[in-house]
């Protein structure tokens, strides 16, 4: 109030600056005087003629596929980052495999992502998102646990005004009357509170806390901050974890219902998911049993772990695979080049002379640049890394050695960091250090001037310009703005029909021509 209104005993005055810089703003996103005076919206009383128990169970369906979708996103991002473009937003080939992984469309993967940002539970390093430490934890947890992070992390962005106004209509809030609402408390809000609501709202369909707009029991629960609660009556209803699956002579393991955190994770480092949805589909190559090898499985524990969870035993051919994949692993051998060597950073090595050869003409090892040097070795100007996962990829059976000839165990699984949390901060002070710097800040006077020139100049408005003169006068000049640049407004006198070019420091005030003109 100290700021924006001036107190005379019963009489509220507007400043001249605040009453000019809202003019030019009425009726485009600042409402009339009539708009103003309106009574707030009514809070009406609702006959609910819907089936809560189907708006449940229809919420409790999109939460868990949300949850489902953003494990899937984690898990993406762990095995290979997905690159930011300098201008935001994700490549394009990035964007479409991740939201293949999904199971989503490509218009929704920026609103998947955006809330796994928000949530910490993905980080970006340098041009890369990659999961998290914390995304990482998260995907340990239980379907009903996970729900509950993204849940919180929804209902810590809503300022606590909203949350009181949301209270008032508890029971029969739509989107639609929350919008109205905020319409009418916060008038100025314009299209950036617009765009916050939309955002909000989209989220909370998303978490199941809504259902076409209109609110389910979960999203009262979680507006009332018994965040809890309303998990454990969204998860209810979540398809139940299984510890046990079937191994098929396809070389297929099919998970009758979702997998328990653990076993899928641990599932994962020697198979493919093929299928994810209420029942998931792995399959078992070699491949990826190499890539479990690598990680530091063996045969033994590979097949111990699926005889623990499997209802149908090891099938043979299952069996048989593990076991050729483990002879064959490390047939490739990949490490540090000597300095001797430079520029070549990786050599590979192999005692079987054909593969070797196979290796240095085979089209889909290009990109390392292998150049053969003798019957077993090859070299690559490339990180050992980066080699090793190439040939991996390309089904080669290849392991990682240090310079002793030891098995060196890598995993491509990429997290990031989160960064240690901020010093608690008293938020009022803050902002009144902020406002007492302002205060002072001559530069920001004119940064707003410049904006609503700017504005008026997009729109071809026609304003009345207060400009400073020697001596201490002002003059008002009927000016219609063309630009704004280096400190000086271009624009044309509308009375005078010449051009005129004011520096802005000698702007007193700006307000709207007169309707007649």
């Amino acid at each position: 109030e100290i700021l924006l209104l001036v107190l005379d005993g019963e009489r509220v005055h507007l400043p001249g600056a605040v009453s000019s810089r809202l003019a030019v703003r009425i009726g485009r996103d600042v409402p009339d005087a009539a708009e103003l005076a309106a009574p707030a919206p009514p809070v009406l009383v609702g006959v609910d003629e819907v089936d809560r128990t189907i708006l449940d169970r229809r919420a409790s369906e999109t939460a868990y596929a949300t949850v489902a979708a953003t494990a899937e996103l984690l898990a993406a991002l762990g095995v290979q980052p997905a690159r930011e473009l300098a201008k935001g937003g994700l490549t394009l080939p990035d964007s479409k495999r991740l939201a293949e992984v999904c199971g989503i469309d490509l218009e929704a993967l920026p609103r998947l992502f955006h809330r796994a940002d928000e949530a910490g539970l993905v980080l970006r390093d340098g041009a890369y998102w990659l999961e998290s430490d914390v995304g990482a934890a998260w995907t340990q947890c239980n379907a009903a646990d996970r729900w509950q992070r993204l849940a919180e992390q929804w209902l810590s962005r809503i300022p606590p005004m909203l949350r009181e106004l949301v209270a008032r209509r508890s029971e029969t809030l739509s989107s639609t009357d929350l919008r109205d609402d905020v319409r009418w408390l916060y008038p100025a809000g314009g299209r950036w509170l617009d765009d916050g609501l939309d955002r909000l709202v989209d989220d909370a369909e998303a978490l199941g806390l809504a259902v076409a707009g209109e609110p389910v029991e979960s999203g009262r629960l979680v507006l009332a901050g018994e965040v809890e609660r309303a998990a454990a009556i969204l998860s209810a209803h979540f398809p139940a974890e299984v510890s046990r699956v079937y191994l098929q002579h396809d070389l297929t393991v099919v998970a009758p219902g979702p997998l328990e955190p653990a076993l899928d994770a641990r599932l994962r480092g020697f198979a493919e998911v093929e299928a994810r949805d209420l029942a998931s589909t792995y399959r078992v190559s070699a491949a990826s049993v190499n890539r479990g090898l690598a990680a530091g499985e063996s045969a033994e524990t590979i097949l111990e772990f699926l005889l623990e969870i499997s209802l149908t035993g090891i099938p043979q051919p299952v069996a048989y695979l593990v076991e050729e994949a483990s002879k064959r692993f490390g047939s490739v051998r990949v490490a540090s080049a000597d300095d001797a060597e430079f520029p070549a950073r990786t050599v590979v090595r192999s005692d079987d002379e054909q593969l070797v050869r196979t290796l240095a003409v085979d089209q889909a090892l290009s990109a390392i640049g292998l150049r053969q040097v003798g019957p077993h070795r090859l070299l690559s100007r490339f990180a050992p890394d980066v080699v090793f996962w190439a040939l991996s990829d390309a089904r080669y059976p290849a392991a990682a050695e240090d310079r002793e000839g030891a098995i060196l165990r890598l995993r491509r699984h990429h997290l990031a960091q989160s960064p240690p949390a901020p010093p608690a901060t008293d938020p009022l002070g803050a902002l009144l250090d902020r406002v007492l710097v302002v205060a002072d800040d001559d530069a920001t006077e004119v940064a707003w001037l410049a904006r609503q020139l700017e504005a008026a100049a997009r729109a071809k408005e026609t304003l009345t310009v207060t400009v400073r003169m020697p001596g201490g006068t002002t003059a008002d000049y009927l000016l219609a703005p063309a630009s704004v640049a280096n400190g000086r407004l271009r624009a044309r006198d509308r009375k005078a029909d010449i051009e005129r070019t004011l520096p802005l420091s000698a702007i007193a005030a700006v307000v709207p021509a007169p309707s007649n003109v």
